[in-house]
């Protein structure tokens, strides 16, 4: 192991800040509870795989030499929890749906009529003639009937 903060301690606490950085945004983006975008959760969960993969081979698997310090690994944790909470005050702020109320009351009529319905006071609809085959004689119309004055 790695580790010494007596011997390396900047590389240590670097280390160890790597991996908390990694983990935190790996739970935030697995964490559905904040209602991120599915694109910003598989950052935050790619992210944190990167930095917590890297802190373990700094911990682990280096054996010295050069090695390179992400300073976004300090800084993209805060964006990430700020924009997680940000969001998750957003989504509280925004008021529930509520059920449509009727547009009017069940007894009374209808402003308008209806799709299939007549205005009031409109003459009801002359019955059409029954379509004729094609050659077929046509009838002969009805006369008018007679007014009286």
């Amino acid at each position: 192991m790695n580790l010494d903060f007596g011997a390396e301690p900047l590389f240590s606490w670097y280390v160890v800040l790597l991996f908390i950085s990694g983990a935190a945004m790996l739970i935030l983006g697995v964490i559905n509870a904040s209602g991120l975008s599915k694109g910003w959760r598989a950052f935050n969960v790619i992210a944190g795989l990167g930095f917590m993969g890297y802190g373990i081979y700094l911990g682990f698997i280096f054996q010295g030499g050069t090695y390179i310090v992400f300073f976004k690994a300090f800084i993209l944790p805060v964006m990430v929890i700020v924009n997680f909470f940000r969001s998750l005050s957003r989504r509280k702020a925004t008021p529930a749906p509520q059920p449509m109320a009727a547009p009017y009351p069940t007894g009374a009529p209808a402003p308008y009529p209806m799709a299939g319905q007549q205005p009031m006071g409109a003459p009801a609809p002359q019955p059409m003639a029954a379509p004729q085959p094609m050659g077929a004689p046509v009838p002969p119309a009805a006369p008018a009937p007679e007014r009286t004055v």
